[in-house]
């Protein structure tokens, strides 16, 4: 099994490199789904690890300030996959607020870690984000922009979980005669 340390220089490299890959703007939403069980090497769901999440948190934390993106972390199915943002992120982007406090059996270890290390965290409904790591499968996509586009990082893993990441981009639409930007993502 891989170490904290290891996990958080992962984690760290693939969300630079998607960053890179996906070219967001400054203050553009990076969804984060995560499931410690996973990355610890256990079965999603029934052994996360609130040491693992804290430290992961951290790390795509500091990263995603470098880059002025805004940080939403999903929580587990036992909070409808509810998200915990910073509070200046439901001002922007009129995110609609639900009352709760993830904990570790009902929000997951990572949701359970934003809520306790972002400035001013609240729990949103959902959220319409334009790139983001799904860690353990997790499920991200109904927090995604409507035309997520898979991206291949040169990590497949993040300690024994299962990696995906995706960007979004603006649907194409007016058909074979269409024309479209030289400079379009």
């Amino acid at each position: 099994m891989e170490t904290k340390e290891q996990i958080v220089q992962e984690l760290t490299a693939a969300a630079e490199e998607l960053i890179e890959i996906a070219k967001p703007k400054k203050g553009q939403i990076f969804v984060l789904g995560c499931s410690t069980s996973e990355v610890v090497g256990n079965k999603i769901g029934t052994g996360g690890s609130s040491e693992t999440a804290v430290a992961m948190f951290k790390a795509l934390k500091a990263v995603c300030d470098a880059h002025e993106l805004y940080l939403a972390v999903q929580c587990c199915e036992h909070l409808n996959r509810s998200l915990v943002v910073e509070a200046s992120a439901v001002e922007r982007y009129n995110l609609t607020e639900v009352t709760v406090r993830p904990m570790p059996h009902a929000g997951g270890a990572m949701g359970t870690a934003a809520y306790e290390n972002f400035a001013e965290p609240v729990v949103v409904e959902a959220i319409t984000a334009h790139l983001g790591l799904d860690i353990g499968q997790t499920l991200i996509g109904m927090h995604l922009k409507r035309v997520a586009v898979p991206v291949r990082l040169q990590y497949k893993k993040i300690g024994e979980a299962v990696l995906t990441a995706a960007r979004t981009r603006a649907p194409l639409v007016g058909g074979p005669r269409a024309q479209y930007p030289d400079d379009r993502p």
